[in-house]
């Protein structure tokens, strides 16, 4: 009797998980049949903070105006400069609610007025200011790239902003050369992985990369040499290197600035591309921020020229949106696809995420636990547990908020490969 009971428990359980996925099923099912033929999915920050200021929802489909291109949108890339957008933790940032997002891949569906170089069904990947996580977005021709016939949707959104990052850092901003050497910090990031692959297009040049340990094993064949970040590396290089290295490139600030600067040789260039020390919690930290900031070493202009050190900053996205960058992006993609094609650089993608999964994304890079790019896959369907916590909402992204606090106690899912 007692293993009948237990037989008809299974049974039930199994047929209850059923329904469960069944309903599921259907309900994305009537959510992607009810959405208007004007109208798409995306992403909207509705307002800065945590993670329950996300939410996906319907939005109007933009058209393209004068000079523009409209891209259906297969995949986008998630990087760290979003989640310091999400918390407001850049300078002048857009009123939200906005769509978040500055990189994507996709189909060509329509050109504006006096747009040249493109046809509908080219296969393309783009630089958007916002609005690139959706299922469709408009943006300049002058920041759209035909891809590489062998390229996937996903490496294409793995690949413009951070190798066009990497590579105007080491060769425009810092003048790598062959026998140089080269301190990356976050090894395991995507920039820090592009920087590593386009190390290697030049003879001889020694890359010592700074990463968590936890990243050692997965990226240790792409540096020279690796170290701890919670150590003393700068005392690890200089046993390998006594006199430094030729290049820094900075992604942390605080503390690592002085650190960066007295590792230089002598003509060596330290290069700051982000402040990501400064992100410690879900919300911004004001703590955070002032602490980073005393603990930049001020530096004296003096001393730089008696040292013979240069000390740089570099921001693609201003670049682009700010300084009427294109056209020299532009030269910079035409000479890193001319790499891909030659099979000496490729995108290393750590997980696709559906468009309802962007929480736990967020959280992945977040945590630092990524290696390589994460990739919002736009066609891809979310668990039925991610797809919960990102419920449709209105236009203006108004919904229900988690209580602050309550995003620590949920149970994450792991990341899908």
């Amino acid at each position: 009797m007692a293993n009948v009971t237990a037989d008809s428990a299974d049974i039930a359980e199994e047929e209850t998980e059923h329904m469960i996925e069944n309903n599921f099923v259907v309900e994305a099912e009537n959510v992607a049949s009810s959405i208007d033929p004007k109208e798409m999915r995306a992403v909207i920050l509705a307002g800065f903070g945590g993670l329950n200021k996300l939410r996906v929802t319907k939005k109007t489909m933009p058209e393209p105006q004068h000079g523009e291109v409209k891209i259906r949108v297969k995949a986008c890339g998630l990087n760290f400069v979003d989640l310091m957008v999400r918390q407001g933790n850049i300078d002048s940032p857009p009123k939200p609610p906005l769509i978040p997002g500055f990189e994507c891949s996709g189909i060509v569906e329509s050109i504006g007025e006096n747009t040249h170089g493109f046809e509908i069904g080219d296969r393309v990947m783009a630089f958007v200011c916002y609005n690139a996580w959706a299922e469709v977005v408009c943006t300049p021709v002058d920041y759209v790239y035909k891809m590489p016939d062998k390229m996937s949707f996903q490496e294409a959104a793995a690949f413009s902003l951070n190798y066009v990052a990497a590579y105007m850092m080491l060769f425009e901003v810092a003048n790598l050369r062959e026998g140089m050497s080269v301190l990356v910090h976050s090894a395991g990031g995507s920039v820090g992985q592009a920087v590593a692959q386009l190390c290697s297009s030049v003879p001889n040049v020694t890359v010592f990369g700074i990463a968590s340990c936890s990243k050692h094993v997965a990226i240790r064949d792409s540096v020279t040499h690796i170290f701890d970040r919670n150590a003393d590396y700068v005392q690890e290089v200089k046993k390998i290197s006594p006199e430094g290295v030729d290049i820094v490139l900075d992604c942390l600030s605080g503390e690592h600035t002085g650190k960066g600067l007295a590792l230089l040789k002598p003509l060596g260039a330290y290069v700051l591309y982000g402040a990501s020390n400064m992100v410690t919690g879900e919300t911004k930290s004001f703590f955070s921020i002032a602490k980073s900031w005393w603990q930049v070493e001020k530096v004296n202009p003096f001393k730089l020229y008696e040292e013979n050190k240069v000390m740089a900053g570099f921001s693609l996205l201003n670049l682009l949106f700010k300084q009427g960058g294109g056209v020299r992006v532009k030269t910079v993609m035409d000479k890193l696809l001319s790499l891909y094609n030659q099979g000496r650089i490729k995108p290393v993608v750590d997980s696709l995420w559906a468009l309802e999964e962007v929480k736990e994304a967020m959280q992945r890079i977040h945590d630092r636990g990524n290696v390589g790019k994460l990739i919002l896959d736009i066609e891809k369907s979310p668990t039925p547990l991610m797809a919960n916590d990102s419920t449709e909402t209105s236009e203006a992204g108004e919904e229900e908020e988690d209580p602050e606090g309550d995003n620590d106690n949920k149970e994450r899912m792991p990341f899908i490969q």
